[in-house]
């Protein structure tokens, strides 16, 4: 057994052999850790426990047990064993050269964020070392119906196959507040108008859906309709986040998943659990303003305390950097909300709202090996990452790479 200061040597002959300090590890990697989070459905702990990853998936999470053969197990006791956090709102895919928003029309449904994304850019590689390694990369909020994102990893090996998990991975939708600033569109810049440009738009996918026609522009769109793509619609405020809610899983039954949701939104948190739709929160989590008590209100709690399923934590990245991420769930379980909760709010629960959980967001048999090894409890502050897997892969060593943040 080694210590884990000394993982990346004990890969180090296959690293020598491709060649690369960042070339995949062995096909086999045991580690036995401190304690082991689960986050599935049954919320394991295993303490100490053992992970193993083989061939790119988790084969065994679970209580230390003997193995008979193969490698010797890394030991790390002084670690705990994470999924990887899933953050579903990012804008860092092509390394900070700004969003994508094409301006001339009011909806853009034949948009996608693919031709931009930069695998490995340095931005994703610093996020990767604050534990983010599934990302869903999104068209700009400046228009109505930005476009389809992508959900990759945040790999800095294979290029753009190795690293992308769904393409288009699904559809960016922002039906208040910034496209009111300056739309393509004078309608699209008022509340009653930004709902005809969505229903018009949505109606004439579903039409083309119902009549097995196909039209390249509407092809993606008629896909959310028909609720085979999600939809991450970008809303905030009591008076937005409603109507948002009935449009897109009332009316066209879509898996739809409300983001941001922030300044008040937290007020109409009962209405979204009726409607049975996530959330999908942040980067503003308190709401310091508008409450008529004059008090700060952590608003993750109120929407987790409301019956909001499957509430997640988000981002906006760069609106907060990426490797932040955890500080998002520290926060708002500093201003009420249950911490593991806020655990789940950055790992299963993204995955089981964009329908990737048979993937990724929970250490599982069968799942990516997406193993991140934090020094202490991931939403402590004072904690930091030491390891990154992913696909199996070691793709960050704090000792081989460095502090990056």
């Amino acid at each position: 057994m080694v210590m884990l200061h000394s993982i990346a040597a004990l890969l180090a002959p296959a690293l020598a052999a491709a060649g690369s300090a960042s070339a995949p590890a062995p096909d086999t990697v045991v580690l036995h850790v401190g304690k082991v989070l689960t986050m599935n459905a049954a919320d394991e702990i295993h303490s100490p426990g053992m992970v193993v990853l083989e061939d790119g998936k988790i084969t065994y999470a679970g209580p230390v047990e003997a193995r008979e053969g193969g490698p010797d197990p890394v030991l790390a006791l002084d670690t705990w064993a994470v999924p990887g956090f899933v953050d579903l709102h990012t804008h860092i895919h092509s390394g900070g050269f700004g969003d994508i928003n094409d301006m001339v029309h009011a909806v853009n449904p034949e948009l996608r964020a693919a031709p931009a994304y930069r695998p490995g850019n340095g931005v994703i590689e610093v996020g990767r070392a604050g534990g983010v390694t599934t990302l869903f990369g999104i068209p700009g909020s400046g228009t109505n119906m930005g476009g389809f994102g992508l959900i990759y990893k945040s790999r800095s090996t294979g290029g753009f196959q190795a690293s992308v998990v769904r393409d288009p991975g699904g559809l960016k939708v922002a039906q208040d507040s910034n496209p009111q600033r300056r739309n393509a569109s004078d309608v699209g810049v008022t509340r009653a108008g930004m709902e005809w440009n969505l229903r018009d738009v949505a109606d004439r996918a579903l039409g083309a859906y119902r009549q097995g026609r196909r039209d390249p522009a509407l092809e993606n769109l008629s896909r959310v309709v028909s609720g085979d793509l999600p939809v991450l619609i970008h809303t905030a405020g009591s008076e937005g986040v409603v109507n948002t809610a009935r449009m897109w899983k009332v009316k066209y039954g879509a898996v739809a998943v409300i983001s941001h949701g922030s300044f008040d939104g937290w007020k109409v948190a009962p209405a979204l659990a009726a409607i049975d739709i996530p959330v999908n929160h942040g980067p503003r989590t308190i709401d310091y303003y508008s409450s008529r008590e004059g008090r700060i209100v952590g608003t993750a709690s109120e929407f987790v305390d409301a019956g909001v399923p499957l509430f997640s934590l988000n981002t906006d990245s760069g609106v907060i950097a990426e490797e932040y991420f955890f500080l998002q769930g520290s926060m708002s379980a500093r201003y009420g909300a249950d911490a593991y909760q806020m655990l789940r709010a950055v790992t299963i629960h993204p995955a089981l709202s964009f329908n990737l959980a048979h993937r990724v967001g929970s250490l599982e048999v069968g799942k990516d090996a997406d193993v991140v090894l934090w020094d202490g409890d991931p939403l402590d502050p004072r904690s930091s990452v030491r390891s990154v897997f992913i696909d199996g892969d070691l793709e960050y060593d704090r000792d081989r790479d460095g502090q990056l943040f």
